[in-house]
């Protein structure tokens, strides 16, 4: 069926099949909005986060790192956990050892960092999750009223045959492939982006416990 005989379906459908497809197309236009926002975002933390691991493992001096990454506009990840945790190690009085409760202000910011992080991460991803749940339900919503007010065309018909109620059938029909249009990519998005940011998440907790022993021998040294 080519784009003209769909366009035509479309204007030869019922008002409520309609308002079905329209807000079918909305759905699925805003959702490809975000994954193009999301897609981009995602790769722009993870070229972040390799290239701040690379400096931070080549054996850069902490504080040089620490006043290196201030420039900087994007915080994320392990960059991100490591300006907040290094601001609170550098408020760590170098006259004494360091205590219990300065590892957990260390540890503490780091939570609050990672938990900022994956607030960031997760934005939009509920809207995905709902496009791809809900717009198939939205979709057989649309098909069913369509056939049910095509079969209720057929009392007034002469002859009830197939070819009475097949263009309403077929326009109905419309709304649940518009509804799968919408719901697949949202839905193969949604796992992608999900699972990237549990990756980045996991890495960046990784990067904590070595960080926070780097802190604990380094406030031996003092």
């Amino acid at each position: 069926m080519d784009d003209i005989s769909v366009l035509n379906l479309f204007l030869e459908a019922g008002m409520v099949v309609k308002i079905v497809m329209f807000l079918l197309f909305i759905a699925s236009v805003l959702s490809w909005i975000v994954i193009v926002e999301r897609y981009n975002f995602f790769r722009r933390i993870k070229n972040i986060n390799n290239e701040f691991l690379k400096k931070f493992w080549s054996g850069k001096d902490l504080n040089n790192l620490y006043k290196e990454i201030l420039k900087s506009e994007s915080l994320y990840g392990a960059m991100n956990l490591f300006k907040h945790s290094f601001e609170e190690f550098k408020n760590i009085d170098s006259e004494r050892d360091i205590s219990e409760f300065d590892l957990e202000s260390i540890n503490r910011s780091m939570r609050v960092s990672i938990a900022s992080d994956e607030e960031e991460m997760n934005k939009h991803l509920p809207f995905l999750a709902n496009v791809g749940s809900v717009s198939p339900y939205v979709g057989l919503l649309g098909t069913v009223w369509g056939i049910m007010t095509s079969f209720q065309g057929l009392s007034d018909a002469t002859q009830a045959t197939i070819n009475a109620v097949a263009p309403g059938i077929s326009e109905a029909l419309i709304a649940t492939g518009m509804g799968l249009f919408a719901a697949i990519p949202a839905v193969v998005a949604f796992n992608k982006f999900t699972s990237e940011s549990e990756t980045i998440s996991q890495s960046t907790l990784i990067f904590a416990e070595e960080l926070a022993s780097i802190f604990y021998k380094e406030s031996i040294k003092k």
